[in-house]
């Protein structure tokens, strides 16, 4: 008996160092950026601009706009969770090409944007932020917000608080508690800093909505667009995208034939 009891007090132990492990690393196992130095020059082909935005806690944060010829549109376009705008700025001509300008933030530690996350709030503050100035530029009935993968409850977030034209997200998750419980069940949910609550924004939007998810995406389980579709409105679409994984949606010529349609809508 005495066995079993040191056996059983080892293993709590281990579970809670793994949990207190879980908890102050939560940020390096959520976010992979890519940092660039901050005099680094861009080289995307087509015509593009920088923006160069400080924030209330004076971090500074960048973007760039790709361009298109005689645009019809700004896609407001928030990146998954790794990588930088050096590589986040390679999908601009798939949407440039539709005859839509391009904005794709780069989230704070990401790329030449300074500081890092350490805030939910602020990654939604700082995303506000880049959206109000996209609006000096461009009339919110012409622009449509599109999030993808870790960006999806912020596009979520963004839309349930302002006015865009519609919003699209690309692999969403219900919320990043219930993507714990899918990849970690034994953590407990209070231990989770960032809650990315997705479900109770697109509760929250007016605009219509569309989901693009692809039946075989090993990262976020499609099961989560099905949970979400449940909260859709009767404007509100989910696009299911047969074999298609987590990456490489949009290079996928399914998704680029119901993009057209849904942005021509």
């Amino acid at each position: 008996m005495k066995t079993v009891w040191v056996i059983l007090k080892i293993v709590v132990i281990i579970y809670v160092l793994v949990c207190a492990v879980l908890y102050f690393l939560q940020e390096r196992l959520i976010f992979f950026p890519a940092k660039l130095p901050a005099g680094y020059r861009f080289s995307f082909q087509g015509n593009f601009e920088e923006w160069n935005l400080l924030t209330k806690d004076q971090t500074h944060l960048n973007g760039v706009l790709f361009k298109a010829d005689s645009p019809r549109g700004l896609i407001f376009y928030l990146h998954g969770n790794a990588g930088s705008l050096e590589s986040w700025g390679q999908i601009a001509k798939t949407y440039t090409d539709l005859h839509y300008d391009l904005l794709i933030p780069d989230y704070r530690g990401y790329g030449k944007s300074g500081g890092h996350i350490n805030s939910e709030k602020k990654f939604y503050e700082d995303m506000q932020l880049m959206y109000d100035r996209a609006k000096q530029q461009y009339e919110e009935h012409r622009i449509f917000v599109l999030g993808y993968s870790i960006g999806t409850a912020a596009a979520a977030k963004l839309a349930s608080v302002n006015h865009p034209h519609l919003l699209i997200l690309q692999a969403p998750y219900f919320n990043l508690t219930d993507m714990m419980r899918s990849h970690f069940p034994m953590v407990p949910a209070f231990m989770l800093k960032y809650r990315f609550e997705t479900n109770v924004f697109l509760s929250a939007c007016k605009m219509p909505v569309v989901i693009f998810h692809g039946d075989n995406d090993e990262v976020i389980y499609y099961g989560s667009s099905l949970k979400l579709k449940k909260l859709f409105k009767p404007a509100d679409t989910l696009i299911t995208l047969n074999g298609q994984a987590h990456n490489g949606m949009s290079d996928n010529p399914a998704y680029l034939v119901a993009l057209q349609q849904v942005l021509s809508q």
